[in-house]
Protein backbone atom coordinates (compact mmCIF):
# COMPACT_ATOMS: atom_id res chain seq x y z
CA UNK A 1 0.00 0.00 0.00
CA UNK A 2 1.59 3.26 -1.11
CA UNK A 3 0.61 5.90 1.36
CA UNK A 4 1.44 9.59 1.46
CA UNK A 5 2.22 11.23 4.77
CA UNK A 6 2.70 14.67 6.15
CA UNK A 7 6.17 15.11 7.59
CA UNK A 8 4.78 15.87 11.02
CA UNK A 9 1.16 15.81 11.98
CA UNK A 10 -0.32 19.29 12.04
CA UNK A 11 1.46 22.45 11.12
CA UNK A 12 4.07 21.14 8.70
CA UNK A 13 3.96 19.14 5.49
CA UNK A 14 6.58 18.64 2.80
CA UNK A 15 5.55 20.79 -0.13
CA UNK A 16 3.26 22.94 2.02
CA UNK A 17 3.96 26.43 3.25
CA UNK A 18 5.38 26.83 6.71
CA UNK A 19 2.74 28.02 9.17
CA UNK A 20 5.06 28.53 12.12
CA UNK A 21 5.55 32.29 12.63
CA UNK A 22 9.02 33.50 11.80
CA UNK A 23 10.82 35.95 14.10
CA UNK A 24 9.73 39.53 13.61
CA UNK A 25 12.39 41.20 15.73
CA UNK A 26 15.11 43.06 13.82
CA UNK A 27 18.37 41.19 13.34
CA UNK A 28 21.67 42.05 11.74
CA UNK A 29 21.48 39.78 8.73
CA UNK A 30 24.62 38.22 7.34
CA UNK A 31 24.87 38.09 3.56
CA UNK A 32 24.05 34.85 1.82
CA UNK A 33 23.71 34.17 -1.87
CA UNK A 34 24.87 31.78 -4.52
CA UNK A 35 28.10 30.03 -3.45
CA UNK A 36 31.10 31.54 -5.13
CA UNK A 37 29.88 34.96 -4.09
CA UNK A 38 30.37 35.99 -0.48
CA UNK A 39 27.96 33.50 1.09
CA UNK A 40 28.11 35.01 4.52
CA UNK A 41 30.58 36.64 6.82
CA UNK A 42 33.00 34.30 8.52
CA UNK A 43 31.27 32.77 11.53
CA UNK A 44 32.75 33.79 14.85
CA UNK A 45 33.40 31.34 17.64
CA UNK A 46 30.46 31.37 20.03
CA UNK A 47 32.31 31.72 23.33
CA UNK A 48 35.91 32.68 23.69
CA UNK A 49 36.46 34.64 20.50
CA UNK A 50 37.89 33.48 17.18
CA UNK A 51 39.44 30.09 16.70
CA UNK A 52 43.17 29.65 16.78
CA UNK A 53 44.46 29.04 13.27
CA UNK A 54 45.85 25.54 12.73
CA UNK A 55 47.71 24.01 9.82
CA UNK A 56 45.68 21.39 7.99
CA UNK A 57 46.92 17.82 7.71
CA UNK A 58 47.20 15.73 4.56
CA UNK A 59 46.70 11.96 4.71
CA UNK A 60 47.95 9.84 1.81
CA UNK A 61 45.33 7.16 2.41
CA UNK A 62 42.16 6.60 4.39
CA UNK A 63 43.99 3.92 6.38
CA UNK A 64 46.61 6.49 7.35
CA UNK A 65 43.86 8.75 8.65
CA UNK A 66 42.33 5.87 10.60
CA UNK A 67 45.71 5.15 12.19
CA UNK A 68 46.20 8.76 13.30
CA UNK A 69 45.69 9.44 17.02
CA UNK A 70 42.41 10.76 18.32
CA UNK A 71 42.02 14.08 20.06
CA UNK A 72 44.16 16.19 17.73
CA UNK A 73 41.32 17.92 15.88
CA UNK A 74 39.92 20.05 18.70
CA UNK A 75 36.25 20.79 19.21
CA UNK A 76 33.61 20.54 16.50
CA UNK A 77 31.35 20.71 14.71
CA UNK A 78 33.21 19.12 11.80
CA UNK A 79 32.36 18.74 8.11
CA UNK A 80 33.44 16.07 5.65
CA UNK A 81 33.19 16.96 1.95
CA UNK A 82 33.39 14.01 -0.44
CA UNK A 83 34.97 15.27 -3.66
CA UNK A 84 33.85 13.10 -6.57
CA UNK A 85 35.22 15.63 -9.08
CA UNK A 86 36.11 19.31 -9.21
CA UNK A 87 32.64 20.60 -10.17
CA UNK A 88 31.78 23.33 -7.62
CA UNK A 89 34.14 21.83 -5.06
CA UNK A 90 35.47 25.29 -4.20
CA UNK A 91 31.99 26.75 -3.66
CA UNK A 92 30.96 23.81 -1.47
CA UNK A 93 34.06 24.24 0.70
CA UNK A 94 33.46 27.98 0.96
CA UNK A 95 29.83 27.41 1.93
CA UNK A 96 30.69 24.85 4.60
CA UNK A 97 33.31 27.17 6.03
CA UNK A 98 30.86 30.08 6.10
CA UNK A 99 28.44 28.14 8.30
CA UNK A 100 30.93 27.93 11.16
CA UNK A 101 32.31 24.40 11.05
CA UNK A 102 35.51 24.35 13.08
CA UNK A 103 37.41 22.06 10.69
CA UNK A 104 36.72 20.67 7.23
CA UNK A 105 37.88 17.27 6.02
CA UNK A 106 38.01 16.61 2.28
CA UNK A 107 37.94 13.07 0.90
CA UNK A 108 39.43 13.22 -2.59
CA UNK A 109 41.16 10.80 -4.94
CA UNK A 110 44.83 11.24 -5.73
CA UNK A 111 45.29 13.71 -8.54
CA UNK A 112 42.22 15.78 -7.78
CA UNK A 113 43.38 19.25 -6.76
CA UNK A 114 41.65 20.54 -3.64
CA UNK A 115 41.32 24.34 -3.61
CA UNK A 116 43.23 25.96 -0.75
CA UNK A 117 41.30 27.87 1.91
CA UNK A 118 40.91 31.62 1.38
CA UNK A 119 43.75 33.80 2.60
CA UNK A 120 43.34 34.50 6.29
CA UNK A 121 40.79 31.74 6.79
CA UNK A 122 40.50 30.72 10.43
CA UNK A 123 39.10 27.24 9.85
CA UNK A 124 41.34 24.21 9.37
CA UNK A 125 41.11 22.10 6.22
CA UNK A 126 42.39 18.49 6.17
CA UNK A 127 42.72 16.33 3.04
CA UNK A 128 42.27 12.54 3.01
CA UNK A 129 43.30 10.81 -0.22
CA UNK A 130 41.02 7.94 -1.18
CA UNK A 131 38.99 6.96 -4.28
CA UNK A 132 35.75 8.79 -3.44
CA UNK A 133 33.63 6.87 -5.98
CA UNK A 134 34.74 3.48 -4.70
CA UNK A 135 31.82 1.45 -3.27
CA UNK A 136 31.63 1.98 0.48
CA UNK A 137 33.99 4.97 0.44
CA UNK A 138 31.43 7.37 1.94
CA UNK A 139 30.47 5.21 4.91
CA UNK A 140 34.10 4.27 5.58
CA UNK A 141 35.18 7.91 5.62
CA UNK A 142 32.26 9.21 7.68
CA UNK A 143 32.61 6.42 10.22
CA UNK A 144 36.36 6.93 10.43
CA UNK A 145 35.87 10.62 11.20
CA UNK A 146 33.10 9.92 13.71
CA UNK A 147 35.37 7.48 15.52
CA UNK A 148 38.06 10.18 15.82
CA UNK A 149 35.76 12.82 17.32
CA UNK A 150 33.36 11.16 19.79
CA UNK A 151 30.77 13.55 21.17
CA UNK A 152 31.26 16.08 18.36
CA UNK A 153 28.83 16.89 15.56
CA UNK A 154 29.66 15.70 12.04
CA UNK A 155 28.17 16.84 8.72
CA UNK A 156 28.94 15.16 5.42
CA UNK A 157 28.10 16.16 1.86
CA UNK A 158 29.43 15.90 -1.68
CA UNK A 159 30.89 18.61 -3.92
CA UNK A 160 28.11 20.63 -5.50
CA UNK A 161 26.00 20.30 -2.33
CA UNK A 162 25.11 23.03 0.17
CA UNK A 163 23.73 22.65 3.68
CA UNK A 164 20.91 24.99 4.68
CA UNK A 165 19.25 25.02 8.09
CA UNK A 166 16.66 27.39 9.58
CA UNK A 167 18.04 30.93 9.92
CA UNK A 168 21.51 29.90 8.70
CA UNK A 169 22.02 33.47 7.46
CA UNK A 170 22.15 34.65 11.07
CA UNK A 171 23.14 31.65 13.18
CA UNK A 172 26.14 29.34 13.12
CA UNK A 173 25.90 25.59 12.87
CA UNK A 174 27.29 25.42 16.40
CA UNK A 175 24.35 27.45 17.69
CA UNK A 176 21.98 25.06 15.96
CA UNK A 177 23.58 21.89 17.33
CA UNK A 178 23.61 23.38 20.82
CA UNK A 179 19.87 23.97 20.55
CA UNK A 180 19.26 20.46 19.24
CA UNK A 181 21.16 18.94 22.18
CA UNK A 182 19.02 20.99 24.57
CA UNK A 183 16.07 19.26 22.90
CA UNK A 184 17.73 15.93 23.79
CA UNK A 185 18.31 15.11 20.14
CA UNK A 186 21.60 13.84 18.73
CA UNK A 187 20.89 13.94 14.99
CA UNK A 188 19.30 16.25 12.43
CA UNK A 189 17.41 14.77 9.50
CA UNK A 190 18.24 16.48 6.23
CA UNK A 191 16.40 16.37 2.91
CA UNK A 192 18.45 16.40 -0.28
CA UNK A 193 16.76 18.95 -2.54
CA UNK A 194 17.76 18.65 -6.19
CA UNK A 195 19.04 21.75 -7.96
CA UNK A 196 19.36 22.04 -11.72
CA UNK A 197 20.13 24.56 -14.42
CA UNK A 198 17.17 25.76 -16.51
CA UNK A 199 19.13 25.88 -19.78
CA UNK A 200 20.94 22.60 -20.51
CA UNK A 201 22.33 23.94 -23.78
CA UNK A 202 24.18 26.64 -21.87
CA UNK A 203 24.98 24.34 -18.93
CA UNK A 204 25.30 20.79 -20.31
CA UNK A 205 26.17 19.34 -16.89
CA UNK A 206 23.04 20.98 -15.37
CA UNK A 207 25.12 22.96 -12.86
CA UNK A 208 24.52 26.71 -12.63
CA UNK A 209 24.81 28.62 -9.38
CA UNK A 210 23.38 31.84 -10.75
CA UNK A 211 20.24 30.36 -12.33
CA UNK A 212 19.65 27.28 -10.16
CA UNK A 213 16.10 25.95 -9.92
CA UNK A 214 14.38 23.40 -7.69
CA UNK A 215 11.05 21.61 -7.48
CA UNK A 216 8.63 23.67 -5.40
CA UNK A 217 6.40 20.67 -4.71
CA UNK A 218 6.01 16.99 -5.54
CA UNK A 219 7.54 15.56 -2.36
CA UNK A 220 6.00 12.71 -0.38
CA UNK A 221 6.80 10.14 2.29
CA UNK A 222 6.17 6.45 2.72
CA UNK A 223 6.01 4.38 5.90
CA UNK A 224 9.37 2.84 6.76
CA UNK A 225 9.40 -0.78 7.86
CA UNK A 226 12.14 -2.98 9.31
CA UNK A 227 13.26 -6.35 7.93
CA UNK A 228 10.42 -8.07 9.80
CA UNK A 229 7.81 -5.81 8.17
CA UNK A 230 7.07 -3.81 11.31
CA UNK A 231 6.39 -0.08 11.01
CA UNK A 232 9.28 1.89 12.48
CA UNK A 233 8.23 4.60 14.93
CA UNK A 234 8.73 8.19 13.71
CA UNK A 235 10.64 7.07 10.63
CA UNK A 236 9.61 7.66 7.02
CA UNK A 237 11.19 7.26 3.59
CA UNK A 238 11.02 10.55 1.69
CA UNK A 239 10.89 10.96 -2.08
CA UNK A 240 10.69 13.74 -4.63
CA UNK A 241 12.70 15.94 -6.94
CA UNK A 242 14.58 14.59 -9.95
CA UNK A 243 14.91 11.13 -8.42
CA UNK A 244 11.11 10.88 -8.50
CA UNK A 245 10.44 12.58 -11.83
CA UNK A 246 13.15 10.59 -13.62
CA UNK A 247 12.96 7.46 -11.51
CA UNK A 248 13.40 5.18 -14.54
CA UNK A 249 17.05 6.32 -14.58
CA UNK A 250 17.61 6.00 -10.82
CA UNK A 251 18.18 2.67 -9.07
CA UNK A 252 15.54 1.89 -6.43
CA UNK A 253 17.91 2.12 -3.41
CA UNK A 254 19.00 5.62 -4.50
CA UNK A 255 15.56 7.20 -4.88
CA UNK A 256 15.14 8.37 -1.28
CA UNK A 257 16.00 11.98 -0.52
CA UNK A 258 16.35 11.73 3.27
CA UNK A 259 19.82 11.62 4.79
CA UNK A 260 20.99 11.89 8.39
CA UNK A 261 23.41 14.53 7.23
CA UNK A 262 24.33 16.02 10.61
CA UNK A 263 24.76 13.95 13.74
CA UNK A 264 26.63 13.70 17.02
CA UNK A 265 29.36 11.06 16.83
CA UNK A 266 28.87 8.36 19.44
CA UNK A 267 30.83 5.19 20.22
CA UNK A 268 29.31 2.18 18.51
CA UNK A 269 27.07 4.22 16.19
CA UNK A 270 27.92 4.02 12.50
CA UNK A 271 26.58 5.31 9.19
CA UNK A 272 25.00 2.72 6.90
CA UNK A 273 24.96 2.60 3.11
CA UNK A 274 21.39 3.97 2.96
CA UNK A 275 22.42 7.19 4.78
CA UNK A 276 20.83 6.09 8.06
CA UNK A 277 22.56 5.42 11.37
CA UNK A 278 22.75 2.19 13.34
CA UNK A 279 20.97 3.87 16.27
CA UNK A 280 17.34 3.94 15.11
CA UNK A 281 16.33 6.86 17.34
CA UNK A 282 18.83 9.00 15.44
CA UNK A 283 16.92 8.26 12.20
CA UNK A 284 13.63 9.70 13.44
CA UNK A 285 12.23 12.87 11.87
CA UNK A 286 10.80 14.19 15.13
CA UNK A 287 10.92 13.65 18.86
CA UNK A 288 7.89 12.13 20.68
CA UNK A 289 6.65 15.40 22.19
CA UNK A 290 6.82 18.05 19.43
CA UNK A 291 8.13 18.87 15.96
CA UNK A 292 11.91 18.76 15.63
CA UNK A 293 14.27 20.92 13.60
CA UNK A 294 15.27 19.60 10.19
CA UNK A 295 17.58 20.89 7.45
CA UNK A 296 18.11 20.69 3.70
CA UNK A 297 21.08 19.83 1.54
CA UNK A 298 20.63 21.56 -1.81
CA UNK A 299 22.40 19.45 -4.38
CA UNK A 300 23.37 19.47 -8.06
CA UNK A 301 24.60 15.88 -7.76
CA UNK A 302 21.59 14.07 -9.25
CA UNK A 303 21.13 16.55 -12.09
CA UNK A 304 24.81 16.30 -12.96
CA UNK A 305 24.69 12.49 -12.90
CA UNK A 306 21.59 12.35 -15.11
CA UNK A 307 23.27 14.63 -17.64
CA UNK A 308 26.64 12.88 -17.68
CA UNK A 309 25.58 9.21 -17.60
CA UNK A 310 25.18 7.86 -21.16
CA UNK A 311 22.03 5.94 -20.22
CA UNK A 312 20.08 9.11 -19.35
CA UNK A 313 21.88 12.03 -21.00
CA UNK A 314 20.09 11.83 -24.36
CA UNK A 315 16.68 11.16 -22.81
CA UNK A 316 16.62 14.46 -20.89
CA UNK A 317 16.59 17.78 -22.70
CA UNK A 318 15.11 19.90 -19.89
CA UNK A 319 14.69 19.38 -16.14
CA UNK A 320 12.05 22.07 -15.79
CA UNK A 321 8.37 21.34 -15.23
CA UNK A 322 5.35 23.38 -14.11
CA UNK A 323 6.44 23.17 -10.44
CA UNK A 324 9.99 24.45 -10.98
CA UNK A 325 10.93 27.63 -9.12
CA UNK A 326 14.15 29.66 -9.02
CA UNK A 327 16.29 28.95 -5.99
CA UNK A 328 17.04 32.10 -3.99
CA UNK A 329 19.78 30.50 -1.84
CA UNK A 330 17.64 31.33 1.19
CA UNK A 331 16.67 29.33 4.25
CA UNK A 332 13.40 31.30 4.38
CA UNK A 333 12.45 30.08 0.91
CA UNK A 334 13.12 26.47 1.89
CA UNK A 335 11.00 26.84 5.04
CA UNK A 336 8.16 28.51 3.14
CA UNK A 337 8.17 25.65 0.63
CA UNK A 338 7.98 23.20 3.53
CA UNK A 339 11.35 21.64 2.73
CA UNK A 340 12.74 22.06 6.23
CA UNK A 341 11.39 22.78 9.69
CA UNK A 342 12.59 25.08 12.51
CA UNK A 343 10.78 23.05 15.16
CA UNK A 344 10.79 25.11 18.35
CA UNK A 345 13.88 27.13 17.32
CA UNK A 346 12.80 30.75 16.77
Amino acid sequence: MFRKHSLTRGMYRMGARLSTPLPSHPVERLQIGAPGANLRKTAQASAGGADTDQAGMDFDTLDQFKAAPKGQYGKGPFALVIAEDRVELASTLDHVQSLGFKAIFVLAPAGLDVPPPPAGAEKTRHIIRHPSRQPGAVTKAVNALAEKVPGEWVHYCFNGEYLFYPFCEDRTVGEMTTWVMEERRSAILTYVIDLYAPDLNMHPDAVSLDTAMLDGSGYYAQTRKNAAGDVMERQLDFYGGLRWRFEEHVAQPKRKIDRVGLFQAQPGVHLRDDHTLSDEEMNTYTCPWHNSLSAAICSFRVAKALRTNPGSRYDISDFRWHKSVPFHWSSLQLMELGLMEPGQWF
